[in-house]
């Protein structure tokens, strides 16, 4: 029993933990000290919602239909571009992020809205989460499967806490302006390059 739970915490940890818009935004929120126990507290509700939906059979049925994943790749893709491009706009414009005190404080419905926006606007969640868990969550049998989602919650909510709570310990580098335009422009790359590999 306790390998289907090891199995799906390694592949759970796996996927989670890689650049991309959601995990960005975590660390951006963290450095800011704004809004982090919601920003995490979202992502763990809805990677825990998906992995089981995954695993309950969903997975294999978005994954048998070209519409849905036409749809959540293109869709997906532009959704990419446009925040990797709002990246760069920061990194590159005059006003680049700053972690001092006197930071603009970000109101609780748009942090609710953005952290739901990365996560479940971006297709890579979808694909790593409900079609690729479930897909190896289904073959461990009637009571391995759940055993895999929990493990693969259990990743998924250690590296949020870890991500949101510890960016706190990198805030000195990140009190220079040109760590927050370096952070950005890095963070536009992989989010067009993350675009550009979906649809092509």
């Amino acid at each position: 029993m306790v390998s289907f739970y090891l199995k799906g915490l390694g592949l759970g940890a796996g996927l989670i933990v890689a650049i991309g818009s959601q995990n960005a935004h975590v660390l951006r929120m963290g450095l800011k000290r704004q809004h982090v126990g919601l920003t995490v507290l979202v992502c763990i509700v809805c990677e825990v919602l998906l992995i089981s939906i995954g695993v309950a059979g969903v997975g294999t049925m978005v994954e048998r239909s070209p519409f849905l994943l036409a749809a959540a790749r293109w869709g997906g893709a532009l959704f990419l571009a446009w925040y990797g491009l709002r990246a760069w706009r920061a990194a590159f414009g005059r006003h680049a992020l700053d972690a001092a005190p006197q930071r603009a404080e970000t109101g609780t419905r748009d942090a609710l809205l953005t952290v739901l926006a990365v996560t479940l606007l971006n297709p890579h969640v979808y694909l790593d989460t409900v079609v690729l868990l479930g897909a190896v969550g289904g073959q461990q049998g009637p009571e391995g499967k759940w055993l895999f989602a929990l493990g693969a919650m259990t990743g998924a909510m250690t590296w949020f806490v870890l991500l949101g709570f510890g960016a706190r310990l990198l805030a000195p580098w990140f009190a220079r302006p040109s760590a927050w335009r370096m952070l950005d422009a890095v963070i536009g790359v992989v989010m067009l390059g993350l675009a550009i590999s979906l649809v092509t």
